[in-house]
């Protein structure tokens, strides 16, 4: 008799738990029974076993560990785990930056639903970033920078949704870089020290971003006319070590916050735009090796906060007085300057290079900076 009112308690219990765990599923609110007993738990458990699924998976793919990091990846509380920070019980933030680790990203890390941060600066990952990592709808920050990545951009940061810091620098990216891009609301991009090809996307200048490096790649083309007509707040833009052509577009002059300009170290020619005077909070410009001619504008050298101004080896055939005013920042040695040190064999001025190149120019003289901030343009939809 015992046996089987035990039984039909049981069955009641289980049809009690049954109806619970359908209405309150949708909630995140588990309920059980089993050999303890009944229970009725909330969804934090299942967080912190899928927090813990993934970081399992990411450190079987993990080959070397020379300062024994992962020796503390034992066990379910995942919030103990060396790099990884929680709050309450929810990954937040991971930082390994230096951890010298050696392997691969896994697509699990996807699953890390409220990180926010992920930084692995310098350490030796390579592969490709798995396609899933735009389901990290929480993301901010991603810094990968300093491993050894390889294949095309990875086209899953773009659809990460709120993703304001992309460092991919020192990496073997390849292919071109996507225009949309420069369409996602970013702080800084930085993708330097990769080997990305092809034309720099035609929108860079409507960039959100404060910081643009596309420096040491194998970028080619002119730089977009873009540049600068969204009037965006950009503090610094380095396009060196590339293979530019062309002439610097005179939009330039509206990037009315710019401090660092720096496109050294490719093929650039033509003259140096007077909207360049327009700059008003520019301290470092950077024209050097590339085939520039002409006289160097007197406004430029004119800028109030300008203290580093290099034109080395160009093939610029004067400057004025006020350059001077610039001497412990201004390098002009490998021109075509009459009477001056350093410069260029005169057979090596006889031809210009690029001197039949035509650029545009804004025909105002004296130059009225207002007139060519109004040039400012909202970038459509």
């Amino acid at each position: 008799m015992v046996r089987k009112k035990k039984k039909g308690n049981n069955f009641k219990l289980l049809t009690l738990f049954l109806f619970l765990g359908t209405c309150l599923g949708d909630y995140g609110i588990r309920v059980g029974i089993g050999d303890g007993g009944a229970w009725i738990g909330g969804g934090g458990k299942q967080q912190t076993n899928a927090a813990y699924s993934a970081l399992q998976s990411w450190k079987t793919a993990i080959t070397e560990d020379p300062s024994s990091v992962l020796k503390t990846w034992v066990g379910e509380d995942v919030c103990s785990y060396k790099g990884i920070f929680c709050s309450g019980s929810s990954v937040t933030a991971i930082d390994l930056n230096k951890a010298n680790l050696k392997g691969n990203i896994v697509k699990d890390l996807s699953l890390l639903s409220d990180l926010t941060i992920l930084h692995l600066n310098s350490n030796r990952f390579s592969g490709p970033i798995p396609d899933s990592f735009r389901a990290l709808e929480s993301l901010q920050e991603l810094d990968l920078s300093n491993n050894r990545f390889s294949g095309s951009f990875p086209q899953a940061t773009i659809y990460i949704p709120n993703l304001i810091y992309l460092d991919l620098r020192f990496n073997s990216f390849t292919g071109s870089v996507p225009e949309n891009l420069f369409n996602k609301q970013l702080d800084a991009i930085l993708l330097n020290n990769n080997q990305f090809t092809g034309e720099i996307p035609r929108n860079l200048g409507y960039s959100s971003a404060s910081v643009i490096n596309l420096a040491n790649n194998k970028l080619s083309g002119e730089i977009p006319t873009s540049f600068g007509i969204s009037g965006s707040r950009l503090k610094e833009v380095l396009l060196l070590n590339n293979q530019l052509t062309g002439c610097i577009p005179e939009s330039v002059g509206v990037f009315s916050e710019i401090e660092v300009f720096d496109v050294s170290f490719n093929s650039l020619m033509g003259h140096v735009p007077d909207t360049i005077s327009c700059l008003s909070e520019i301290e470092v410009l950077n024209f050097a090796h590339n085939k520039f001619s002409g006289d160097l504008p007197d406004l430029v050298c004119s800028l109030r906060n300008l203290i580093n101004l290099t034109v080395a080896f160009n093939f610029f055939s004067g400057f004025s007085s006020e350059c001077s005013r610039v001497s412990a920042g201004f390098d002009f040695t490998g021109n075509c300057i009459p009477g001056v040190g350093y410069q260029r064999p005169r057979p090596d001025c006889s031809v210009i290079a690029g001197g039949a190149l035509s650029c545009l120019r804004i025909p105002a003289q004296p130059l009225t900076c207002a007139a060519i901030l109004g040039l400012k343009v909202t970038p459509s939809p």
